[in-house]
């Protein structure tokens, strides 16, 4: 089982986040971390000692909760469950939060050994336009305090397709990355979400990004730039080191079982989804009356076949044919032939070994390829019925 525990407080609010946050106080901390203790003790009730093989404090901010209060958590659900000796235990941080005094030292001793570090940008500008907290320095420096204090798997985050940014400006950050030396990069494309600032001023016409053709050469050339530095693409957004991949996130693309504990965090358990209420107050009320999790729904074989797909289609491995087979009873490539075949003269997919995986020209396009094949799946199900 993987273990998610959000934390959801931060400094302010970028203006193209969409994740649930809310400014942090000694007294919604305490609210939180009550609650938190509540919620472990009444999964470790339902579920026994559960073998945990990941832990990842998302957010959120979790680098401005205390270290003692990290600290409490992980002595906590390792009381509770079972946690695998060597268990990848993630935490994220943003760089001015995670300089503070010995915070890195505190947590690293704490248990915490993979810390992902929310830069965005080394662009002063950029970082103004994101609305982002602390300075291209900062950045560096975190990623520097962050080896001396003992942590050797380091994952940095940074955006491309930024208001104002050409190919060139992203090649040039991409140089200054590899400079820093983490040991796995997430690289994600700027998305307009609903309801976020970011979202008012692109529809206002305030908010220009770069062309699709520059957005596809950030993509196509940012990933040949980072193979050649020894990254592996291992996943549309993600590239890590020989060894470093993220075992949490392949956990997810795998369909494994996973908890999620805080508000707003979601679950998935035996073909059993629920997701946590986003208010911290109802929340706390639900975690002392154990309505927690009451309210789950259950994943059809087709919701699960449509998940797997858009997950492992997102990875370089890709969808492995024979677990459709294993959830339908159907054969993948005959419901799907004429598709697949259009895909694969167009350079998007390739069929190997079993698996059926985007190229990188495949990648680019994705969300209309997984969209397309959801449609597809669709009708099928209600030629079924």
């Amino acid at each position: 089982m993987l273990l998610y525990l959000h934390v959801p407080f931060c400094r302010s609010k970028c203006g193209y986040c969409a994740f649930h946050s809310q400014v942090l106080s000694d007294d919604a901390l305490q609210v939180y971390l009550d609650a938190l203790m509540r919620e472990i003790a009444l999964w470790g009730d339902r579920l026994g000692t559960a073998s945990v093989e990941t832990i990842f404090l998302g957010g959120g901010t979790p680098s401005m909760l205390p270290a003692k209060a990290i600290d409490t958590i992980l002595n906590r659900v390792a009381r509770t469950f079972s946690v695998s000796n060597g268990a990848e235990i993630s935490m994220e941080a943003n760089p001015e939060s995670a300089l503070r005094d010995t915070f890195l030292h505190d947590v690293r001793s704490s248990g915490i050994n993979r810390l992902s570090l929310g830069i965005q940008s080394l662009n002063r500008d950029l970082l103004h336009t994101l609305g982002r907290p602390h300075s291209a320095k900062q950045a560096i420096m975190a990623v520097e305090r962050a080896r001396q204090s003992g942590f050797g798997n380091i994952n940095v985050d940074f955006i491309w397709g930024l208001p104002g940014q050409r190919l060139s400006h992203w090649l040039k950050e991409l140089k200054a990355i590899v400079e820093l030396a983490p040991d796995h990069l997430s690289c994600y494309s700027l998305t307009i979400e609903e309801n976020t600032p970011f979202e008012k001023a692109y529809d206002d016409g305030e908010l220009e990004l770069p062309s699709d053709d520059d957005q596809s050469k950030m993509f196509l050339y940012g990933s040949d730039f980072l193979e050649l530095q020894g990254f592996t693409h291992y996943e549309i957004s993600n590239f890590a080191r020989m060894g470093y991949q993220c075992r949490h996130n392949i956990g997810y693309w795998e369909g494994a079982d996973y908890l999620g504990l805080g508000p707003s965090a979601v679950s998935t358990i035996n073909g059993q989804r629920w997701m946590n209420t986003k208010d911290l107050s109802q929340y706390a009320e639900q975690t002392t009356s154990g309505e927690i999790g009451e309210h789950a729904e259950t994943l059809t074989p087709y919701e699960r076949m449509e998940e797997l797909a858009m997950l492992r289609l997102r990875t370089a491995r890709g969808l492995r044919l024979a677990a459709y087979k294993e959830l339908t009873g159907r054969s993948f490539m005959e419901d799907f032939r004429p598709m697949i075949t259009a895909l694969h003269q167009h350079g998007l997919v390739k069929i190997r070994h079993g698996y059926l995986n985007l190229t990188k020209r495949g990648m680019l396009v994705s969300n209309t390829i997984i969209e397309n094949l959801f449609e597809a799946m669709g009708r099928l199900q209600q030629m079924k019925c």
